[in-house]
C-alpha cells in the first residue's frame, strides 16, 4: 500500500491511464492515507471526462439536428395507422410523455405504451422512440413539431373563433415554455455532474480517465446554468409551470437566484473545495464524507439498497433480544374525499325483486357506491381491485341482480329500456377453493330463494346431472371443473349458455392455478368474436401493483370499468408488524424455539385485550406442534387457565362444544380444544374442520393454529392474526421457499372483524434476513406474472382437441389472448426476451411462434397432436382427445405410453402400478411418521402386489388406493386426506388409461383398467361378492362364505357367477350355503 501511495503522489496525470492498480485497490485499513494521496493527486493534476467536451458541442447544436429530430418524430407516428389522433397531436402527446417523465425509463415506457397502443405498429414506434428519447427531449418542442406538420399540409384544424385561437395559442405557449425550461435545467444538470466529476471521479475510480479541456467544461456548465435559471424564471412567470414541476426543477437546478450569485456560488465551490482537497478528509463535513461513503458501496450490498427504500410515515424500528421488531401503522383514509352512500331503497325501490336481493342492507359502503353504476347499470366488464373485507362480494350480487334483470328472469326493466339482452342467461362464478364454492352458494341462496333463483355448486364434490346443470341459473365452481366444461364446447354446451362470468381473487393468476384462469378466459373471449354474444366478465380481486395489465387481460376499459381501491379502504383498519428474529440464525431448532417466544408474547398480550387469535404455519404437522408449544408456555407461566381457557362463569359457550369436541376420532383436536385451542388444515376430516370453524366463530376457542387453507377459504377472521416462519417447502424444487407476498397479503386480510373490531393486528415471524426481503416487497410491489408457460402444451393440447386451433398460426393467435403475452410485453426479460429480439420484434410474435412450436414438437413426441412442421398444420390424435377430456397431464401420458408398451400382458399389479406413476399424484407427500402405517396397511389390506416401495410416492399411493376400495381404517389424518385426494383422482385416471388402451387395440388391458375404475366407484374388488354392496343390511358372515374359495381358477373370476346361482336355489339351501339358516329369502332377494 505504501508503494502505491507514493507512486501515485509522484505520478504525472497524463500517466493516469496506465496505472493498473486503480481499478484492483481495495480501501481497508488505509483507506484515509490513500484518500489523502488521491486528494493532492486531484488538486495538482487537470483531469476532465472527456464527456464535457461533448456536451459543450451539445450545447451548440444547430437547428438543422433540431428540424431532423422533430421530423424523425412526426415520420414515425405518422405510421400508427390505428391512433385515434392526427399525427401532429400523436407526436405532441409522446413529446409530453417524454416531457413528463423526469427520466425514468420504467414510467416513460408506460406512457408511451398508453399513448400508442398495444398494436403492433406501435411497439414498433415505442421502441424506436425509447432509443432516442434523450434526443427529442433535448431538441424537439411544440413549435418545432408544427412547423414540420405545415410542412406534411397536416396542421390541425384551429377555431374560427379568435378568442378560441387566442387560448390555443396562449396553452401552446405555455407548453412550449415548460418543455424549455425542463429541456434547460436537464442539461445544466447533465453537465453540473460531468464538471463535479472532474474533481471528485478520481476518489472513486473504478475506471479509466481521459485528459479534456478544463475550461472548456467549466465554459459550457456556466452557460448552461445562465440559460437554465433564464428558462426556468420565465416559464414560472407566465404560469407554465404547476407547484410540481416548480419543486421537482428547483431540486435539480443547482441555483436559480441570478447569473452573478450563480457565477460567485461556483467560485467560491471550487475555492473551498480546492482547500478540501489538500487537506483531504479532515477538510470534509459529516454529510460530505457520508456522501463518499455511499458513492462506495456496491450496488448489490444490502447498505445501498436501504437507501432508496421508503417505509410508509409512521414506521417504527425497535430491536429487543434475539429480534428485530419494524411496525407499520395502518393507512389513513381522507373520508373527506369518500362518496356519499348510495340508498338502495333510492335507486332500487323498496319493493323491487333487485331489492329482494339485498335484504338486511339499506345501504352501500363507500366503495360499493363508486362502483354502483358501472356494476348495476351498464355491461361493462369490470376489474375491482379491493382489500379483504371491503364487500366485493356484494358488488357481485350487483352485476348478478342486474344480469338477472336484462336477461328477464326477475324485474320488469331494463338497463337500456329495449327488451331483454340477447346473452346467455346463466351466472357463473368461478371460486378459488371447493371451500368457498360452498360459502358462497349458501349467500347466494339465501338472498335469491325468495326470487326463484336456483344456485348450485358444480365442483369435484358435488356432480350435477346435465338436467340440475341446465335447470340452475347459477353456477358456483372452481377454475379446473369449468376449464373442463367448455373444453367440450359448441352450441347447447353448458359454456355456451354463460352470459356472466365472476372470476373471483383473479390475483390467482400468479399462482400455479392461474393459468387455467388465463385458459379459460383466454377461450371466452375467442368464442365472444366468433359467435358475436355478448358475455360480461367481472374480475374480483385484492389489491394488485399492476392492475392494469389484469385488466387489459380481461378486455375491461379502463376508464369506465376498471376500479381500484388501496388498503386504506379496509372496513377495519390495519396495523402491520414484521419481527425478524436475529437469535440463532445458524441452528434451525433454536430459531424455532425463538420464534415460538415471540408468538406467545404477541398470542398472550392479544388474549389480555379480549381477542382471538389465528396463528398461520405451513405444514399440517405444525399446526399441532404450534399450539402445543402455546399451551406449555402458558402453563410454565401459569396463564393457560385464565388466558386460554378463561375462568368460571365465562365457558357458556364452551358447554355445549364438550360433548362433540370429546367425541371427535381426532385426539389432536380434543387434546387441544382442552386448552382453548383449535387446529385447522385439510388433513382433517370435513366434520371436525367445520366443528373448528363453528367452535372459533362462536368464542368456544380462542386461538386456532392453521395452514394457508384458511386464508384462501372461507371467510373467519380474528381480530390478530399472525404468520409463524415463512419457509414453505416447494416439491418441484425439492427445498424451502419463500412465503409469497400474496399469501402474506391474504392472511393479512383475515385481520380485524368488521362487525366486531375497530382495528386489526398481523404480525409476521420470520428470520431477519427474510423480514428485509419482505419489508422490500412491501414497499417495491411486484408485479403478478404469469405461470402459463410450464402448462402451456396441456391447454394448447386442448384447444386443438377443441377445433379452435389447427394450425401454428391459429394457435399463436390464442396465446395473444393470454395472460403471459400481456406480461411479456411488459415485462420481456422475465419471459426470456433478450435486448436484440425485442428490437427486432416489438411484439414479440416471433417468441410466441417459438413457444407454440416448442410445445407443438412436445405433444407431437407424446402422440398427443400430430405436427406437420412443413404446413405447421395441428391434428388431433385418440390420446390428445383422452388427455383433454379426462383432464390428463402430458407427462401422465408420455408415463403411460412407455410403461403401458413395455408388457405385451400387464398383470393387474402392473396397471395399479402404472396408474400410480401418473404425474397427477406426485404432490402425494411420503412423511417419516406415516410409514409404520403404510407398511401395516399393506400388509393386512392390500390384495394385488405393490411393485413400488412404500417410500417412493407411487408405492404409497398404490397402497392407499388398495386400503381405499377394500374399506380399511386409516388411523392417521394425514393419510386420510391423502387416501381422499387419491380416491377423487384415481377413477378419472383409469377411465382415461381405458379410453387409451382401447383406442390402442389393447382389449385385454382395457377390460382390466375398466373393472378397476369400477371398483373405485363402488369401493369393492371385482372378484369380492357383489353383495357387498349391502353390507349394512347383510351379516358378514354371507359375503364371506360366497368369497370362501379361490380368488380366481383358470377360467377366470366366478364370484358374480357364484351370487347369481343363488337365484336358482331354494332359501334354505342359500341359507345353509351362507352359514345363515333364517335369512336365506332376504339374500336372495338383495
Amino acid at each position: 500500500m505504501e508503494s502505491i501511495l507514493h507512486s501515485l503522489e509522484s505520478t504525472r496525470s497524463d500517466d493516469l491511464v496506465d496505472l493498473g492498480f486503480i481499478n484492483n485497490l481495495k480501501c481497508n485499513d488505509s483507506f484515509l492515507a490513500f484518500s489523502n494521496a488521491l486528494r493532492r493527486f486531484v488538486a495538482n493534476s487537470n483531469i476532465i471526462s472527456a464527456s464535457s467536451a461533448t456536451h459543450a458541442a451539445f450545447a451548440a447544436s444547430n437547428d438543422a439536428v433540431r428540424e431532423d429530430t422533430a421530423s424523425w418524430l412526426y415520420d414515425v407516428c405518422s405510421q400508427i395507422t390505428n391512433s385515434p389522433l392526427p399525427t401532429q397531436s400523436l407526436a405532441s402527446a409522446v413529446l409530453s410523455a417524454i416531457t413528463g417523465s423526469g427520466g425514468d425509463e420504467t414510467k416513460l415506457q408506460s406512457s408511451l405504451f398508453d399513448t400508442l397502443g398495444e398494436s403492433e405498429e406501435g411497439m414498433s414506434a415505442l421502441f424506436e422512440i425509447m432509443q432516442k428519447s434523450s434526443d427529442i427531449l433535448s431538441y424537439v418542442t411544440e413549435n418545432d413539431l408544427r412547423n414540420v406538420a405545415e410542412m406534411h399540409g397536416d396542421v390541425t384544424v384551429a377555431s374560427n373563433d379568435a378568442s378560441n385561437n387566442a387560448n390555443a395559442l396562449h396553452e401552446e405557449n405555455l407548453t412550449r415554455l415548460r418543455a424549455q425550461a425542463y429541456e434547460a435545467v436537464g442539461l445544466a444538470t447533465t453537465l453540473r455532474t460531468d464538471f463535479e466529476s472532474t474533481t471528485t471521479s478520481s476518489r472513486r475510480a473504478t475506471h479509466s480517465v481521459s485528459r479534456a479541456s478544463d475550461k472548456a467544461a467549466e465554459k459550457a456548465y456556466k452557460k448552461a446554468l445562465k440559460q437554465a435559471s433564464s428558462a426556468f424564471n420565465e416559464a414560472k412567470k407566465a404560469g407554465a409551470l404547476t407547484e410540481s414541476d416548480v419543486i421537482y426543477l428547483q431540486s435539480n437546478l443547482p441555483n436559480n437566484k441570478g447569473d452573478a450569485a450563480n457565477e460567485a456560488m461556483v467560485l467560491r465551490n471550487e475555492e473551498a473545495f480546492n482547500m478540501q482537497m489538500a487537506r483531504g478528509l479532515a477538510g470534509m463535513n459529516t454529510q460530505q464524507i457520508n456522501d463518499m461513503k455511499n458513492h462506495l458501496l456496491p450496488s448489490g450490498t444490502k447498505e445501498y439498497t436501504d437507501m432508496n427504500k421508503g417505509l410508509p410515515k409512521g414506521t417504527e424500528r425497535e430491536v429487543k433480544e434475539g429480534y428485530e421488531k419494524v411496525v407499520i401503522p395502518a393507512p389513513i383514509l381522507d373520508k373527506t374525499k369518500l362518496p356519499a352512500r348510495i340508498n338502495l331503497d333510492e335507486v332500487m325501490g323498496s319493493d323491487s325483486d333487485e331489492r329482494h336481493a339485498f335484504a338486511g342492507t339499506t345501504s352501500l359502503n363507500p366503495m360499493q357506491s363508486t362502483v354502483f353504476d358501472a356494476a348495476y347499470n351498464t355491461r361493462e366488464n369490470l376489474l375491482i381491485c379491493a382489500p379483504t373485507g371491503a364487500g366485493k362480494t356484494n358488488v357481485a350480487m350487483l352485476t348478478v341482480v342486474s344480469h338477472l334483470r336484462d336477461v328477464g328472469l326477475i324485474g320488469e326493466s331494463f338497463y337500456n329500456n329495449e327488451g331483454p339482452v340477447n346473452t346467455g342467461k346463466k351466472i357463473v362464478y368461478i371460486a378459488p377453493m371447493k371451500a368457498l364454492a360452498q360459502e358462497v352458494v349458501e349467500k347466494f341462496s339465501s338472498k335469491l330463494k325468495g326470487l326463484g333463483i336456483i344456485v348450485r355448486e358444480l365442483t369435484g364434490d358435488m356432480q350435477l346431472s346435465r338436467a340440475e346443470a341446465e335447470a340452475a341459473h347459477i353456477l358456483v365452481t372452481t377454475p379446473e371443473k369449468w376449464d373442463v366444461v367448455t373444453r367440450k364446447g359448441g352450441d347447447g354446451s353448458l359454456g355456451s349458455t354463460c352470459g356472466l362470468l365472476i372470476i373471483d381473487e383473479v390475483h390467482l393468476l400468479a399462482d400455479e392455478r392461474g393459468a387455467v384462469i388465463e385458459s379459460v378466459v383466454a377461450r371466452l373471449h375467442r368464442w365472444v368474436e366468433s359467435s358475436q354474444r355478448q358475455v360480461r366478465l367481472i374480475g374480483l380481486s385484492a389489491t394488485l401493483p399492476n392492475y392494469e395489465d389484469v385488466a387489459t387481460f380481461l378486455r375491461v376499459d379502463k376508464r369506465k370499468g376498471l376500479f381500484f381501491f388501496g388498503p386504506e379502504h379496509r372496513p377495519v383498519p390495519l396495523q402491520q408488524t414484521f419481527i425478524g428474529v436475529t437469535a440463532h440464525t445458524k441452528d434451525r431448532f433454536k430459531r424455532e424455539k425463538k420464534m415460538d417466544d415471540v408468538c406467545y408474547e404477541i398470542v398472550s398480550d392479544a388474549l389480555r385485550h379480549w381477542h382471538q387469535v389465528m396463528v398461520f404455519v405451513h405444514s399440517r404437522k405444525g399446526t399441532g406442534t404450534t399450539a402445543k408449544a402455546l399451551a406449555e408456555r402458558a402453563a410454565m407461566n401459569g396463564e393457560l387457565e385464565r388466558l386460554f381457557i378463561g375462568d368460571e362463569g365465562e365457558d357458556d359457550v364452551r358447554t355445549k362444544y364438550i360433548e362433540r369436541a370429546e367425541k371427535s376420532r381426532n385426539r389432536e383436536l380434543t387434546e387441544h380444544f382442552r386448552n382453548g385451542m383449535g387446529i385447522h388444515h385439510a388433513g382433517m376430516l370435513r366434520n371436525d374442520r367445520r366443528l373448528t370453524e363453528q367452535m372459533f366463530n362462536d368464542g368456544a376457542i380462542k386461538v386456532l393454529c392453521c395452514t394457508a387453507t384458511l386464508a384462501w377459504g372461507i371467510n373467519l377472521p380474528a381480530h390478530t392474526v399472525i404468520i409463524k416462519g415463512t419457509d414453505v417447502y416447494m416439491p418441484e424444487k425439492g427445498t424451502n421457499v419463500d412465503l409469497s407476498i400474496l399469501d402474506v397479503q391474504q392472511i393479512f386480510g383475515r385481520a380485524g372483524r368488521p362487525q366486531f373490531d375497530t382495528s386489526g393486528d398481523a404480525t409476521l415471524i420470520t428470520s431477519h434476513d427474510a423480514m428485509a426481503r419482505y419489508l422490500d416487497k412491501l414497499v417495491r410491489s411486484t408485479p403478478i406474472e404469469s405461470n402459463f408457460i410450464k402448462q402451456l402444451a396441456d391447454h394448447m393440447n386442448a384447444e386443438v382437441v377443441g377445433g379452435t386451433v389447427t394450425n401454428i398460426q391459429e394457435a399463436i393467435e390464442w396465446l395473444r389472448y393470454t395472460y403471459l403475452h400481456v406480461r411479456m410485453c411488459r415485462n420481456p426479460l422475465a419471459y426470456g426476451v433478450g435486448a436484440s429480439q425485442l428490437e427486432t420484434d416489438p411484439t414479440l410474435r416471433g417468441r410466441c411462434e417459438e413457444l407454440i412450436t416448442e410445445a407443438a414438437r412436445l405433444l407431437d413426441e407424446r402422440k398427443m397432436v400430430r405436427y406437420n412442421q412443413q404446413s405447421g398444420n395441428l391434428a388431433v390424435t385418440n390420446f390428445g382427445r383422452v388427455a383433454s377430456h379426462f383432464y390428463i397431464r402430458n407427462q401422465s401420458v408420455a408415463t403411460f405410453n412407455e410403461m403401458i408398451g413395455k408388457r405385451k400382458s400387464p398383470t393387474d399389479a402392473d396397471l395399479c402400478h402404472i396408474m400410480c406413476c401418473a404425474d397427477e399424484f406426485e404432490n402425494i407427500r411420503v412423511r417419516a411418521e406415516e410409514l409404520d402405517e403404510v407398511d401395516r396397511i399393506k400388509k393386512e389390506t392390500c390384495p394385488i402386489k405393490t411393485l413400488a416401495p412404500v417410500e417412493e410416492f407411487s408405492g404409497k399411493c398404490n397402497v392407499l388406493l388398495q386400503a381405499y376400495i377394500s374399506r380399511a381404517r386409516v388411523n392417521s389424518f394425514t393419510l386420510i386426506s391423502d387416501t381422499n385426494y387419491i380416491a377423487s383422482n384415481a377413477g378419472r385416471v383409469a377411465r382415461a388409461l381405458f379410453e387409451m388402451c382401447l383406442k390402442n387395440g389393447r382389449a385385454s388391458a382395457a377390460l382390466k383398467f375398466l373393472r378397476l375404475a369400477k371398483s373405485i366407484d363402488h369401493r369393492i374388488w371385482w372378484f369380492q361378492s357383489p353383495l357387498r354392496h349391502f353390507e349394512s343390511e347383510l351379516k358378514k358372515n354371507v359375503y364371506v362364505a360366497l368369497e370362501d374359495q379361490k380368488v380366481a381358477s383358470e377360467d377366470g373370476y366366478s364370484t358374480l357367477d357364484r351370487a347369481i346361482s343363488l337365484l336358482d336355489m331354494e332359501p334354505n339351501e342359500v341359507g345353509q350355503l351362507c352359514h345363515c339358516f333364517r335369512d336365506g329369502e332376504l339374500i336372495q332377494k338383495f
